[in-house]
C-alpha cells in the first residue's frame, strides 16, 4: 500500500530498511548497557544513531536519499543543539532517566561531527547499492 505525500515522497513499507532498523537498535542498546569505553560508545554510537534513524526513516517513507539523508542530519543537529540549552530540564523532563538518555544532556561539537560522518557513510553506501542495483 502507497500513499503519496510529494510528488517525490510517499507513505510506503520497506521490509528491508525496517529489518536494518532493528538490527541498529539492537547494536545501539548493546553499545548503551555494556559498553563504556572511550570510543565506542561515545564516538561510534553517535555515528550509529543517524543512520539508525535514516533506516527508520526510510521503513515507512519512500523519500529520495539526499533530501531524507539530510533531514535526518538536521534533526540529530537540533537534538544536538537543546542539549546546548538544557532543553531535556526546561521542557521538565529532566527528573525522567529515559528522556535525558534519549535527547541528551551535554553539547559536543564532537558528536556534530559523528553525525556528519554517519550520513556521510549513509550516502556512500546507498549509492555503491544503487549502483549494483
Amino acid at each position: 500500500m502507497q500513499y503519496t505525500i510529494h510528488s517525490k515522497v510517499c507513505v510506503k513499507f520497506n521490509k528491508r530498511y525496517l529489518m536494518l532498523t532493528f538490527l541498529l537498535f539492537i547494536i545501539e542498546l548493546i553499545i548503551g548497557i555494556y559498553v563504556h569505553d572511550k570510543i565506542i560508545r561515545p564516538y561510534i554510537g553517535d555515528l550509529l544513531v543517524v543512520i539508525f534513524l535514516y533506516c527508520l526513516l526510510k521503513s515507512f517513507i519512500e523519500i529520495p536519499l539526499i533530501p531524507a539523508a539530510i533531514g535526518v542530519l538536521i534533526f540529530a543537529y537540533i537534538v544536538e543543539i537543546s542539549q546546548y540549552f538544557d532543553m531535556v530540564d526546561r521542557i521538565g523532563l529532566g527528573s525522567y532517566k529515559l528522556a535525558r538518555i534519549i535527547i541528551g544532556t551535554s553539547f559536543s561539537w564532537t558528536d556534530m561531527l559523528c553525525y556528519t560522518i554517519g550520513i556521510g557513510i549513509v550516502i556512500i553506501t546507498e549509492n555503491v547499492f544503487a549502483g549494483r542495483k
